[in-house]
């Protein structure tokens, strides 16, 4: 039997630490498998996609700035799951007798990292996302009606109504709040829960995403930027005492779950913990 082949589409995508993680998943369960790295232009994305089974891949990781974009495709071409369908976007492709199937694990890694990793329980809290790209969509739509308000903001506020648009679709469109720059501070004063959604911080010069006056105590924050030790935010956040955490493990969990989908297989979760851990440590 060939190799199997995977791999993460994005633009950029170089930073990745997907390889170290799944590359490590296989080699520990035996799996005669690779996982590499492609990066796609958004222009040649459908190409990609309309080639993938033919170029002998058997999966994929979707991220920035395709998750919406193949969740729209596969949804012409190929087949969604609930999850995906609901969660706006693809972050996980299967490749099923020359079909792709779109899966989103964004949401249930994330939700799986914010009650270990952060100790945060989101039911019945207010919670501020910063951005609308894929993952925040992926993340607002899986905490669904849990949350008492869910606020969100955007540099681009059509985007911004678009998502309130489809979140109406499945939940009480009163609970999703769209917030103007202006009202920003007022909404992190109502808020236990702090998500930055956005790329702030993925580069070593970013600053933090939202002005750091605004956090205050009792705030929780998670920093979905995972290349990184620390973002400024987390720094921040440490400096005043808050909880707070990276995106590394909704990095591991979604991955963990994407394993599974895969394979079909348990996923060896500290395994690929270690080895994120360890690509962190050598500088991604």
């Amino acid at each position: 039997m060939a190799k199997q082949k995977y791999g993460i589409i994005g633009h950029p995508v170089t930073h990745s630490l997907s390889p170290a993680m799944q590359n490590a998943a296989f080699a520990a369960s035996g799996i005669d498998a690779s996982y590499e790295i492609f990066d796609v232009e958004p222009g040649d994305l459908e190409a990609f996609l309309t080639n993938a089974a033919d170029n002998g891949i058997s999966g994929l990781n979707v991220t920035i700035p395709h998750k919406i974009k193949a969740k729209e495709y596969i949804e012409k071409k190929g087949m969604l799951d609930g999850n995906a369908e609901r969660l706006g976007a693809v972050n996980t492709v299967k490749v099923i007798d020359g079909a792709l199937n779109g899966f989103n694990t964004d949401g249930p890694g994330f939700y799986r990292s914010l009650i270990e990793d952060l100790k945060f329980e989101p039911e019945g809290k207010n919670i501020l996302v910063l951005g609308t790209g894929g993952a925040a969509t992926a993340i607002i739509m899986y905490l669904g009606n849990s949350p008492r308000t869910i606020f969100v903001t955007d540099i681009d506020m059509k985007r911004c109504e678009d998502l309130k648009t489809h979140y109406r679709k499945y939940f009480d469109e009163k609970r999703l709040r769209v917030v103007e720059t202006f009202g920003l501070g007022d909404a992190v004063k109502e808020c236990q829960l702090l998500v930055n959604a956005t790329p702030v911080g993925m580069k070593e010069e970013d600053g933090l995403p939202l002005d750091k006056d605004l956090l205050h105590p009792g705030l929780y924050v998670y920093d979905l930027v995972y290349n990184r030790r620390e973002t400024e935010l987390v720094k921040e956040a440490n400096r005043m005492k808050l909880h707070a955490v990276t995106g590394l493990g909704m990095l591991l969990y979604q991955g963990a779950i994407a394993f599974e989908i895969w394979t079909e297989k348990k996923p060896p979760v500290d395994v690929m913990r270690k080895a994120l851990k360890e690509a962190i440590r050598a500088g991604g």
